[in-house]
């Protein structure tokens, strides 16, 4: 878990007269789950656009596994093994968990999402659907529409998704986004074994989570990382304190 997975180099981005990123460099280790933080307005909503393909930066570079993705659309930084979720939920509410994951791996697999038939009946499919879905704790919802499902296994459900594609790294935006008490400790279970396997990219509000989860954790202020460091480090220290965790003593 030494070399980096995933490297931001200097990516700049702006909206008009706002500076959304600001020189933006940082590096995720191979297994690693790192964190990244920030006060509202900090720039880490568009960091993880550009590191998907869904924002192009004004300058920089993203590589990831020892590719150069920073102009590669999202479909094939997928195909290279670079997953997102997404803060709202994005799946087929009229059908089934496992048909959705069915689909996701049919997905990845270069073929479209209209070939519904195919998701349902083809147990190369339906096999590893059912695998990731009990990777998630949720084996026994498989035959449940989307509309059927809490927002906590709805949340699992994306993540299984993800993991169905067999993925290098997870871009994870806000995973715990309306969650209760319950089910964001249910994801945290479900996340921590996923350390030395999958590289995850954690952008989340509760630093609870992020204390109990990330080997490292960069603090983002203004579009540019303050500093880098294990969670400890970024708890006890002052300017981090000052800029986001509110602590002006």
């Amino acid at each position: 878990m030494t070399d980096p997975v995933l490297e931001v180099i200097e990516l700049t981005k702006s909206f008009g007269a706002v500076t959304a990123s600001d020189g933006l460099t940082f590096s995720v280790k191979r297994g690693e789950i790192h964190a990244l933080i920030g006060p509202n307005g900090a720039g880490k909503s568009t960091a993880i656009g550009q590191l998907s393909g869904e924002i192009l930066p004004d300058s920089g570079r993203v590589r990831f596994n020892g590719h150069d993705v920073t102009h590669m659309p999202t479909y094939r930084r997928a195909q290279l093994g670079l997953q997102r979720s997404y803060q709202i939920t994005s799946l087929f509410p009229d059908f089934t968990a496992e048909d959705n994951v069915a689909m996701a791996i049919q997905a990845q697999q270069g073929h479209s999402f209209q070939f519904l038939t195919r998701a349902r009946r083809d147990q190369t499919l339906r096999q590893p659907a059912r695998l990731a879905l009990k990777r998630v704790g949720m084996e026994d919802k498989a035959e449940l529409k989307v509309t059927a499902l809490a927002h906590g296994e709805q949340r699992q459900l994306e993540l299984a998704m993800a993991l169905a594609t067999g993925p290098t790294m997870l871009l994870l935006d806000e995973p715990m986004a309306g969650m209760g008490q319950s089910e964001s400790l249910a994801m945290m279970e479900i996340l921590r074994p996923l350390k030395g396997e999958v590289g995850i990219l954690l952008v989340e509000h509760d630093m609870d989570v992020v204390f109990a989860l990330a080997d490292a954790v960069s603090v983002l202020v203004k579009g540019a990382v303050l500093m880098t460091g294990t969670p400890e480090e970024v708890r006890t220290n002052a300017e981090v304190r000052r800029a986001y965790l509110g602590d002006e003593g």
